[in-house]
């Protein structure tokens, strides 16, 4: 388990160099009081594991937020890494931009980059290389939704044209407002540029905003994850599925339309933000946000690895284990 004394853990993704996972993980300090504070505070810390259970912290602070007017000069928020061709690192990520005062929480996000030889020293561009598109998006402005959402970039590699995918969580820039989630969609050839594409789901799912997608091909099956709680669903879908948390999807192709109707939940909202993370061995395990109040107070902290089952096509936590 992922721990920090003193700090809020949550969302978080992994890197893989073959010697030690590496995790990165949103954290802010508990002195702020309220836990929905955190979310202006998010930054991005760094620890090593070769077991997915003990971690040894590298850095409490891997990016800093842009300056004024930057489009991450609020707080550096959930992304994920991956190893160009160039055998660089580079790591995807939130860039959100507060547009007013506390209690406010009306923000743009939109994706940024950083790249690094040795995943432990970081350089970030200057300026997003990904935002929301107003043909296929919403954006800020053009409904009464609380935010501009593009967020939780998660980026592969397209294995038959070398190019490179990248799933976010976005809204549909049509329907009603609590049914416009969508799993947003961008490519590059270079990991450099970025195209903005349609959505790869449809608005009309149930969903407010899917969070935290992820695609893997767990024993021969693709698999969509994301997050969503019963107060980022319609009223019909949150009645069907209380207490919901990380969710999954049989899919067909990871760069192909996603049909969510075959979507359920695997955790509740005790474990969010859920990940699926690929032992040395080829076998799956799962961890997730440990979304919690002890005595009446927030705690979060980041889990164990849970073992993973196929069932009806979606990976599903069993029993905690130890990943060697």
């Amino acid at each position: 388990m992922l721990k920090l004394e003193g700090s809020w853990v949550w969302d978080f993704w992994f890197a893989d160099d073959g010697e030690a996972f590496h995790i990165f993980y949103l954290h802010a300090p508990t002195s702020l009081g309220d836990e929905e504070r955190r979310h202006r505070a998010a930054r991005i810390g760094h620890a090593i594991s070769d077991d997915l259970v003990s971690w040894t912290p590298v850095a409490d602070l891997v990016l800093t937020p842009g300056e004024t007017g930057a489009f991450d000069e609020t707080a550096t928020w959930t992304g994920s890494v991956v190893r160009g061709d160039d055998g660089l690192w580079r790591m995807f990520y939130t860039g959100s931009r507060f547009l007013d005062a506390e209690p406010s929480v009306a923000n743009i996000e939109s994706v940024g980059v950083a790249v690094s030889e040795d995943l432990v020293t970081w350089t970030k561009a200057a300026s997003a290389v990904s935002v929301a598109d107003a043909r296929w998006y919403e954006t800020w402005g053009t409904s009464e939704w609380k935010e501009e959402a593009w967020r939780d970039p998660w980026v592969f590699k397209d294995a038959e044209s070398g190019g490179w995918h990248m799933l976010v969580t976005a809204r549909a820039n049509h329907g009603a407002l609590d049914d416009r989630g969508v799993i947003g969609h961008a490519f590059s050839t270079d990991l450099e540029t970025w195209e903005a594409r349609p959505p790869l789901s449809a608005p009309g799912a149930g969903f407010a905003h899917l969070e935290v997608p992820q695609v893997a091909r767990v024993d021969g099956q693709w698999v969509l994850l994301f997050s969503s709680t019963a107060d980022s669903m319609t009223a019909a879908l949150a009645a069907d599925y209380p207490g919901a948390g990380t969710w999954a999807a049989p899919i067909v192709d990871p760069t192909l339309p996603y049909d969510l109707s075959s979507a359920r939940p695997i955790t509740t909202d005790a474990l969010y933000s859920g990940r699926l993370v690929q032992r040395r061995g080829g076998t799956w395990a799962f961890l997730a946000f440990e979304n919690v109040r002890t005595d009446g107070v927030f705690t979060s902290s980041i889990s164990d690895p849970f073992e993973v089952t196929v069932v009806d096509g979606r990976p599903t936590p069993a029993t905690r284990a130890a990943v060697r």
